[in-house]
């Protein structure tokens, strides 16, 4: 699709709410269509990806504690837990987590479509340009009081 070209003027005069509004619904609502091709919500890939990471150090009240700030569906994070142990994804021994073959085959799976999909929003963008587009969002949070230090 060819996106038409605006003066720096006309880009300025825009709202930014609106911009960034519609850009979190198209990327987190199109992230969500290829994790539900694996039956994965996002707090299924984040608890994957964490455990992934840090094998046997995340307890369940860690992990809901890393994983709420960046949760806008107010999910029970016990129930994905339990979901990915029903599933043979992941087990839980003394109070922490660890992915199975099946948990790491499918993160992998899951990673190979998010990644996809991430290529397709970077299509186009340089490395600089998208730089400079998280940097202004973080310094609007931070100026509207938010924390706008990377997670």
């Amino acid at each position: 699709m060819d996106v038409k070209e605006y003066s720096r003027e006309e880009l300025a005069a825009q709202p930014i709410g609106w911009w960034s509004g519609e850009t979190c619904r198209r990327v987190v609502g199109g992230l969500r269509a290829e994790l539900a091709v694996e039956q994965l919500t996002q707090p299924h890939w984040w608890t994957l990806n964490h455990v992934a990471g840090a094998p046997g150090s995340w307890s369940r009240a860690a992990l809901v504690e890393r994983l709420t700030p960046y949760d806008d569906l107010d999910t029970d994070f016990g129930g994905v837990f339990d979901n990915l142990i029903g599933r043979g994804w992941m087990t839980e021994e003394a109070g922490t987590f660890t992915l199975t073959e099946a948990g790491e085959a499918g993160r992998l799976r899951a990673r190979d479509r998010t990644s996809r999909f991430h290529a397709r929003v970077h299509a186009g963008i340089t490395p600089d340009e998208y730089a400079a587009a998280i940097d202004v969002m973080r310094r609007v949070v931070a100026n509207l009081g938010g924390n706008g230090n990377l997670p």
